[in-house]
């Protein structure tokens, strides 16, 4: 097809070969997409006009004098830049380092000193102030390139990029950098200890974006969102590296909080996103739905129902039932009215970075959207699986990837092997011998469960509950359960060696209100949060969500509070996974509540 033209990794050899590919092939075609402040209009580059700018960057990379090897660290959010700094680091054999935005100073100044980095580009004031605040860590640090001006600043190291950049810069070439050489140390946030710096190779990431790629049909024609962090490597290979494979277009996404209107602006073919998207829309709707009369109620569940059984008559898993006769209205009242928020063009959506409960994903497949859930992690670049759109089984997460192998080891554990699987942890050789073994198989850590060819994640081992009566309980489920209702924002199951099971639970603001309105109960008073009354409605709301589990999951007392946890405080990682021993810590007290006079 005229509109397919895939770029495999045999061809593109390296990272910085599939840029150079795609711009020899596609140079017209519109590469990025932003939205630029200052004309207050989304603005296009081509493939051809990215050259240029990489060029400019390896140019100014190339007069700080680096090493081949050196690490250099990228301090942004996603945007062209972002791309432009990381193809001319790669062109020119440099090791790229990328942090989270919003990580905190001390971790960034670690992860400066771990891996010796000698060069930091950023973009904001506010990431210098933070910085700073490390700055005695950032010795190996040669030059700090920032993308907007800095006040007040007298650090001899310190340069604008447009101060840095050249004007010109000689054109690209064929580069010559070995499949086999490191390219990205991505440390990961880890939700216990130091993060660890995974050492990846060009060969790791582009055969993991090429296999990905080859799960479903990617079109030239495609649009992508991209507002998952490129420091992540979900959105690094699956909404990056693959839409260059592809030679497909990337929007990049204003703010989270601006995402609902850039979806209605570029209306993307594809997202690559994570389930508490998809959690926030489903609860935003169960929101305005509980406000409508029954009757809108009962036709949206209808419309699920129909556009459900529609799906799994199309995956050949049910037979024809008059009530399919209802859908061309249900879509054109209903599912047409919802999707269209989502830019109405969306004919993929791709979900990874933590699993997504089945009745999510069956809302959104009933209203015409299709989801595929996939699984990974960093250390394996990072796609293990995925689903198929023509064998979809959305509460599995899919079948693994071409060229990659999995097994079950002891305790049910998944093992991966195969060119994704990382070189090892930087410069940490006991932490690589304990995730690789000697025959290769790099060990998740996940206990998993395999089904004609589909793959259940079932469990984390380290994360398994074990009560004091034996029983072992997998938090993770639960609390995904419980963040149903749109009143729990966060949600931390406890029980470790406990009779029971408690909860620590941080409250949606608005719906705290709104349910303080209905127990007439002060609204402005946080007192109240833990109060009798309170306590006994929010266990009943809880008890609602876990009605589908054994009975180890009944929760009798929760510890209620307003403050959401934050990155800065420490008590979750930038993936927002929760730093369970650091949040035990912090609510020691009340914890110990939770359980006195048992």
């Amino acid at each position: 097809m005229a509109n397919i033209d895939t770029i495999t990794a045999e061809e593109a050899v390296s990272l910085p070969g599939l840029f150079y590919k795609r711009a020899q092939r596609s140079p017209n075609s519109i590469a990025y997409r932003q939205f630029d402040s200052k004309q207050s209009a989304w603005v296009d580059l081509s493939w051809k006009d990215m050259a240029t700018e990489i060029a400019r960057w390896k140019a100014a990379l190339k007069s700080e004098n680096l090493e081949y090897g050196d690490r250099v660290a990228i301090m942004m959010r996603n945007c062209p830049n972002w791309v432009k700094f990381e193809q001319a680091a790669l062109v020119l054999g440099l090791v790229v380092v990328p942090l989270y935005t919003n990580d905190r100073a001390d971790n960034i100044g670690y992860i400066a000193q771990n891996a010796d980095i000698k060069l930091i580009v950023f973009e904001t004031q506010e990431q210098w102030d933070g910085l700073k605040q490390s700055i005695g860590q950032f010795g190996s640090v040669k030059r700090f390139v920032s993308i907007n001006s800095i006040q007040g600043s007298d650090e001899a190291r310190l340069k604008t990029a447009d101060d840095w950049l050249p004007d010109t810069a000689p054109a690209l070439e064929q580069p010559t950098i070995d499949k086999q050489a490191l390219a990205s140390i991505v440390y990961t946030s880890g939700t216990t200890g130091r993060p660890k710096g995974v050492m990846l190779s060009h060969l790791n990431i582009l055969s993991n974006a090429y296999a990905a790629s080859q799960c479903d049909t990617f079109y030239t024609t495609d649009q992508f969102l991209s507002f998952l962090p490129l420091s992540h490597m979900f959105e690094r290979t699956a909404g990056y590296y693959m839409a260059m494979i592809a030679g497909a277009t990337t929007s990049y996404a204003r703010s989270i909080e601006q995402l609902a209107e850039d979806l209605t602006t570029i209306r993307p073919t594809v997202l690559v996103t994570v389930p508490r998207i998809f959690e926030r829309v489903r609860n935003k709707i169960k929101d305005q739905l509980a406000k409508k009369s029954p009757i809108a109620q009962k036709l949206f569940a209808k419309t699920v129902d129909v556009g459900w059984h529609r799906y799994q008559v199309s995956q050949r898993k049910a037979s024809f039932h008059p009530k399919l006769l209802l859908w061309p209205i249900l879509n054109l009242l209903v599912a047409k009215k919802i999707m269209a928020k989502l830019g109405g063009n969306m004919r993929l959506a791709i979900s990874g970075g933590a699993p997504l409960t089945f009745d999510i994903a069956q809302t959104f497949i009933g209203l015409g959207l299709d989801i595929s859930q996939g699984y990974g992690m960093t250390e394996a670049s990072p796609i293990v699986c995925t689903n198929r759109l023509d064998d979809n089984e959305p509460a599995s997460v899919g079948k693994v990837l071409p060229g990659v192998q999995v097994k079950l080891g002891d305790r049910d554990e998944l093992l991966v092997k195969g060119d994704n699987v990382m070189l090892g942890y930087w410069e940490n050789e006991q932490a690589t011998k304990e995730t690789i073994d000697a025959d290769g198989w790099l060990h998740t850590g996940d206990i998993a469960r395999i089904d004609r060819e589909h793959i259940y994640i079932t469990g984390r081992i380290k994360e398994i509950i074990v009560l004091a009566n034996g029983e072992k309980v997998p938090p993770t489920d639960i609390e995904m359960a419980i963040a149903n209702d749109s009143l729990f924002e966060q949600v931390m199951v406890i029980g470790e060696g406990k009779p029971y099971l408690t909860a620590l639970l941080v409250l949606n603001a608005d719906h705290w209100k709104e349910l303080t309105e209905e127990l007439k109960l002060p609204s402005d008073d946080a007192g109240q949060l833990n109060n009798e009354v309170a306590s006994a409605k929010i266990v009943s709301r809880v008890a609602a969500q876990l009605g589908g589990f054994p009975g180890y999951a009944k929760i009798p007392k929760v510890h209620c509070m307003l403050e959401p946890w934050s990155i800065e405080e420490g008590l979750i990682t930038p993936k927002m996974s929760l730093k369970r021993n650091k949040i035990l810590e912090k609510f020691a007290t009340e914890v110990e509540q939770l359980y006195s006079g048992h």
